[in-house]
């Protein structure tokens, strides 16, 4: 019988009175302190746990609500004020985002269910390089709850090559260091989303794996449901527990490019990009289509109708112009030129850009409409000789001069020699 001693003097294994399983990997029996033969696996134990907790109404998502504080919450306009300091203009957009967390606050803090306010799901509409990813990585720097920036690039269906769906939970449990109770109040910023659009306005024929079935497999976590999560990723160590995860009370913020969507808009409006026409409405900004994006525009650029209504917040970036792009430049706390004269600081160098190599910089973005990524870029490459240089140096100070940048631009192949 289990649990009694053999010949050799040894106790044999035993297994669960409930479940039957054997101790084996992480899972141990306990014995009984009255039976000697009745045994229960940690597994039991906290399974029991659980069904105590959710009889006295105690379940992990309960008291996550619990630990909210109205008063503790920071106001919509405090969260704009905070995304201002680092991020330049995108005026829609801050509203829409400010507004979205604070109401994601406020629901985790619901005590009464008389009404279940639902989630606010996000879609951010916007050029290359005008700032949703910035904006998703500051809100995370004011946040009191886990938060995890994902790609939707490297996702495809379960049973073929690239990561699991599942694996968006995975980065926000490693985010709330495996506390699941946390996790589930959390936020995840899903970066370009375009990239998984359907190749046309109809369903695929064929099996669309990174694509139409990706969206398929985001219905479940947008709108929420209990997920089998793997902790280590779903294919690297198949043999792993999971951990269930409830998404009703995690905010999903969606962003991408969308390029090409304002010719879908543009003929929505019976308008048209290029070009002349009779027809087109009066009063449409031309230059700035974006602004005018509704859901049936990110249908018609392949997105499917049931992961549209599961994000209903839809908003836009706009492009920057010139006089933006100068402002990344200089104001933000973590403003481009602050980050040279930071790096030249710890080598004891105060470096400095005159107002010209400043325009130099601004015009050449705007010429090649990089964006503000481009603008790193460019002074990435008028710097790079002289952060290569100055620190075997004994200079103090170094100044740089427009003839400077221009020569280093020439020398990059970013600006072709006129002379």
């Amino acid at each position: 019988m289990a649990g009694k001693k053999s010949d050799g003097g040894r106790i044999n294994r035993g297994h669960c009175a409930f479940c039957g399983q054997e101790p084996h990997g992480s899972t141990m029996l306990v014995p009984s302190a009255v039976a000697p033969d009745v045994y229960i696996c940690t597994d039991c134990v906290e399974q029991i746990e659980e069904a105590v907790k959710e009889y006295r109404g105690e379940t992990a998502s309960s008291k996550a609500q619990a630990d909210i504080n109205m008063d503790s919450i920071p106001r919509p306009k405090q969260i704009r004020e905070f995304l201002d300091s680092y991020v330049i203009g995108q005026d829609a957009a801050k509203k829409y985002l400010s507004v979205a967390v604070y109401n994601h606050y406020k629901r985790l803090a619901q005590q009464d269910d008389d009404v279940d306010i639902e989630k606010s799901n996000i879609i951010l509409v916007g050029p290359t390089g005008t700032g949703k990813t910035l904006l998703a990585k500051t809100i995370a720097r004011q946040l009191d709850v886990p938060f995890t920036i994902v790609d939707a690039t490297v996702l495809t269906e379960a049973g073929y090559v690239g990561e699991d769906i599942e694996s968006l939970l995975t980065r926000l449990l490693q985010a709330a260091d495996y506390d699941i109770a946390k996790a589930e109040r959390g936020i995840v910023f899903i970066d370009e989303i375009d990239k998984i659009a359907r190749k046309g306005d109809n369903p695929s024929i064929t099996r669309d794996v990174s694509g139409e079935g990706v969206q398929q497999g985001l219905l479940k976590l947008l709108e929420g449901s209990i997920v089998n999560v793997p902790p280590q990723g779903g294919r690297k160590h198949p043999e792993q527990k999971m951990i269930p995860v409830n998404t009703k009370n995690i905010l999903f913020i969606c962003g991408g490019a969308f390029d090409g969507i304002e010719r879908k808009i543009a003929q929505r409006l019976n308008s048209h990009v290029v070009g002349y026409s009779n027809s087109a409405r009066k009063g449409v900004n031309r230059d700035n289509f974006l602004q005018y994006v509704a859901p049936q525009d990110l249908k018609s650029f392949g997105l499917i109708p049931e992961i549209i209504g599961r994000l209903p917040v839809l908003t836009h970036l706009d492009p920057l112009d010139r006089d933006a792009l100068r402002r990344v430049l200089t104001e933000p706390k973590n403003a481009i030129v602050k980050q040279y004269e930071k790096l030249f600081a710890m080598d004891g160098v105060k470096l400095t850009f005159t107002p010209e190599t400043l325009d130099l910089i601004v015009d050449k973005a705007v010429e090649y409409k990089l964006g503000a990524r481009g603008l790193r870029s460019i002074v990435e490459s008028i710097m790079i000789d002289a952060m290569y240089e100055i620190p075997s140096t004994d200079e103090k100070t170094f100044e740089v001069t427009r003839d400077y940048a221009l020569e280093k631009l020439v020398a990059a192949n970013f600006e072709v020699n006129k002379a």
